[in-house]
C-alpha cells in the first residue's frame, strides 16, 4: 500500500500537524510526501518526496493543490491520500474529493485496511469530544483512493529525523488550468515567520477580561518572554480586537502546547475543545466559578491586569 501525504511547512520545516499525519501514514505502508515550497526539507520515514516546482504556483491555491494531488495519486498508484486536519489540509482534501468524486473522512486517529480494500477508521467528532468508528468503502474504479485527514492533537509525532539514502526527490510540474489558479492566497511579510499558534510550545490566551485591544500589550510581552504566542477566545475576534487566525477553539485553532496560560477567559465548551490538548493549563480569572477553572491544573483568582505585569517583572528579574 502506498500513502501519499500532503506535508505543510512551518518555517521551512514540516509542520507538527504534518508530522502526525506522516506517523499515521507510516502504519499503512510506503509513504510518499508532497511539498509545496521553494525547497524540500528533510523528511524521515518516506520513500519519495515530490517537490512541486516552485514556479508552478505562487502562494496557497487550494484547487490547484488538490488538482496536483489528484495527478500524483494516479501517477504513483496511491491507495490513500492523507493530510493534517488543519484548515488547509481539510480544504485541499475536500476539493480533491469534489474533483475525484471520492468521499473524505476527516480527523482520523486510527486506520486499518481490510482485505477487500475498505478502511476501518476511528475519527474525532464534535471537536474531539466523541470518537466514531466507521468503515470507508471506496467504490470508484477510476481512482480508488481513500481521502483522509489526521487529527492534529491525538497522535504523537514519531517520524525519523532526516532523509535516508533510499529517499528519492522528484521535482514535479503539475498540469494546471487558469481555473485551478483562480483562488490564491499569499502570506504578507507581517504574517510570516515566528511560531504558529498550532505548533507553539507556549500560548498566552486572552478573553473578554482583557478589556479591549490595548489590553493585549502585556500578554504580548509575556508571550515573548516565554517564547510563545498569543491566542484569543471567540468573543475577542467577534469584537474585532484581534484577528481570527489567533482564535483558539472549535471554530478556531486546536492547540497542543506544553503550557496554556488563559487570561480572562471564562471557558465556554467551544474554547475548551480547542485547548484541551494542552499539557498544562493555568487560568487567571476574577471569577472563582469560571468553567475554565475545572479544566486548569493551576488557577490564580485575581485581576489579570495586576497578575500579568507581576509575572513579567518576575521573569525579567530572573
Amino acid at each position: 500500500m502506498t500513502a501519499l501525504v500532503l506535508v505543510e511547512l512551518d518555517g521551512g520545516q514540516p509542520a507538527d500537524a504534518s508530522l502526525r499525519a506522516l506517523t499515521l501514514a507510516r502504519s499503512l505502508g510506503d509513504v510518499q510526501a508532497v511539498v509545496f515550497g521553494s525547497a524540500a526539507p528533510a523528511i524521515g520515514g518516506v520513500t519519495d518526496v515530490y517537490l512541486i516546482e516552485p514556479s508552478s504556483l505562487d502562494g496557497y491555491a487550494p484547487v490547484a493543490w488538490a488538482r496536483t494531488l489528484a495527478g500524483l495519486a494516479a501517477e504513483t498508484d496511491a491507495t490513500v491520500v492523507l493530510a493534517a486536519g488543519t484548515d488547509r489540509g481539510n480544504e485541499v482534501l475536500a476539493h480533491l474529493g469534489a474533483i475525484t468524486g471520492l468521499p473524505m473522512a476527516a480527523n482520523c486517529i486510527a486506520v486499518t485496511t481490510g482485505a477487500d480494500g475498505s478502511h476501518d477508521l476511528t475519527r474525532q467528532r464534535w471537536a474531539g469530544l466523541l470518537l466514531e468508528d466507521a468503515i470507508l468503502t471506496v467504490s470508484s474504479t477510476r481512482l480508488p483512493v481513500a481521502l483522509l485527514t489526521v487529527a492534529t492533537d491525538a497522535i504523537a509525532p514519531d517520524v525519523p529525523a532526516g532523509t535516508s539514502s533510499a529517499t528519492s526527490l522528484h521535482v514535479h510540474k503539475p498540469a494546471l488550468s487558469e481555473a485551478d489558479l483562480a483562488v490564491r492566497a499569499t502570506e504578507s511579510p507581517a504574517g510570516a515567520g515566528g511560531a504558529s499558534l498550532a505548533t507553539a510550545r507556549v500560548v498566552v490566551g486572552g478573553g473578554r477580561g482583557v478589556g479591549g485591544p490595548d489590553g493585549f500589550a502585556p500578554l504580548e510581552e509575556l508571550a515573548e518572554l516565554l517564547g510563545g504566542v498569543v491566542g484569543v477566545s471567540r468573543v475577542v475576534t467577534s469584537e474585532g480586537w484581534r484577528p481570527h487566525r489567533q482564535q483558539v477553539g472549535q471554530t478556531g485553532t486546536k492547540i497542543t502546547p506544553e503550557l496554556y496560560l488563559a487570561c480572562g477567559i471564562s471557558g465556554a465548551i467551544q474554547h475548551i475543545a480547542g485547548c484541551a490538548g494542552a499539557k498544562h493549563i493555568i487560568a487567571i480569572n476574577t471569577d472563582p466559578g469560571a468553567p475554565i477553572l475545572s479544566h486548569a491544573d493551576y488557577a490564580i483568582i485575581g485581576d489579570l491586569h495586576q497578575v500579568i505585569p507581576a509575572l513579567v517583572t518576575a521573569l525579567r528579574d530572573r
